[in-house]
């Protein structure tokens, strides 16, 4: 009985893990050290903050390549939004502000890697490459309203990037360097390297890329928008909570689901996030809602795919909290081809018992054979 018990325990267990893809949400954090200017005196941290939502989103993303100029897909402005909004508060001049960028990306151990990879992907991954680098400093530059473009050596396999600047670089530490395009003057700034106190500059080039063949790629076909975003604070963020309710949660295609959830800290006329998984396809945003004074969200959901739906709200949070994402759920939604299938299977059913009983009832009935007479003495 015990062996029994235990089994069926377990293969509980093993269902729930395959109907959940993931496990408890998780909050990713990564600090940056920065300077007030190259050679300063003055330090800062800056605490950054990804949701286990929004990197699950890059994760399943498509990440195909059918040209160089695709590189410019990879630059995500919208979702490091945050992190160039405070580094504003520290940098007034754009030379400044690049410096700082670069100071954030000389941090991130590097490690050669394979398969191109988003900056969020790379973030929370804490390593990376000389694009996955590039992209990163050219998501924040771009956020903060600077011209940046990408800087391909094909020959040399190396990616950095080169920044429009209001004026020649003054913190250069030899003549400065640039790639003209269009007329403009774009000054380079290499993002790799682990110094971040004394590490490249923008306005300094690696020797070997001096003069090297580079293929300019413009940053019209980045990323627009993104369903989150990262948090990003000189203070510790606080933590935040965000729940998720779902009724009903088998249903049938074309009805509607009500989503409600709260969050906490009660804030109103936040963002809040609802992704959708449906069966193994990628996660996707289904939509934004906003809270109510109470910190309150509602949602109603026409439900227009069928399957196993996951479904999960996710707050990208502030400078003063952390993001956070609500429990996933599931949803059960029927398709009406298989209710017609369903219900034609019954009817089938159902018309081969009438059928049969029929049938039986009809059958001559055939006596039951009578012993033999036994002939008295």
């Amino acid at each position: 009985m015990k062996k029994a018990t235990a089994f069926l325990l377990i293969v509980a267990l093993l269902v729930i893990s395959h109907l959940l893809p993931y496990g408890f949400s998780q909050q990713y954090s990564q600090t940056y050290q920065l300077l007030n200017e190259p050679d300063g005196s003055t330090y800062y941290r800056l605490n950054v903050t990804a949701q286990q939502s929004l990197y699950d989103y890059y994760v399943e993303k498509t990440h195909k390549l059918n040209s160089n100029t695709d590189f410019a897909k990879f630059v995500t402005p919208y979702a490091l939004q945050p992190i160039a909004n405070s580094l504003a508060t520290i940098y007034t001049d754009d030379e400044d502000f690049t410096n700082g960028v670069l100071m954030i990306v000389h941090q991130i151990p590097y490690e050669a890697t394979g398969p191109v990879k988003y900056p969020v992907e790379t973030i929370v991954e804490n390593k990376g490459d000389c694009d996955l680098f590039s992209y990163i400093a050219a998501s924040i530059i771009k956020a903060y309203g600077l011209d940046v473009v990408l800087l391909y050596y094909e020959t040399q396999a190396h990616m950095n990037i080169g920044v429009r600047l209001s004026h020649q670089p003054y913190d250069a530490r030899e003549a400065a360097y640039y790639v003209t395009y269009n007329d403009v003057r774009y000054y380079v700034a290499e993002t790799t390297g682990g110094d971040w106190q004394n590490g490249w500059r923008v306005g300094e080039c690696p020797s070997k890329l001096k003069n090297a063949q580079v293929q300019v790629i413009t940053l019209e076909n980045s990323e627009q928008w993104a369903p989150g975003q990262v948090s990003a604070s000189y203070n510790t963020l606080a933590s935040s909570t965000l729940s998720l309710t779902i009724s009903p949660t088998y249903l049938i295609q074309g009805s509607t689901v009500t989503l409600s959830g709260q969050l906490t800290p009660i804030l109103q006329n936040v963002t809040i996030t609802i992704y959708i998984k449906v069966n193994y396809s990628p996660w996707i945003a289904l939509d934004t809602v906003t809270t109510n004074n109470e910190g309150h969200f509602t949602y109603i959901w026409n439900t227009d795919v069928a399957g196993l739906c996951y479904v999960r709200a996710s707050w990208s949070g502030n400078d003063l909290y952390a993001g956070a994402d609500s429990p996933i759920q599931a949803v059960t939604v029927l398709s009406m081809f298989f209710i017609l299938l369903l219900t034609m299977t019954a009817i089938l059913v159902g018309a081969g018992i009438a059928i049969f009983l029929t049938s039986r009832q009809n059958q001559p009935q055939i006596p039951e054979p009578q012993p033999p007479e036994v002939p008295m003495a």
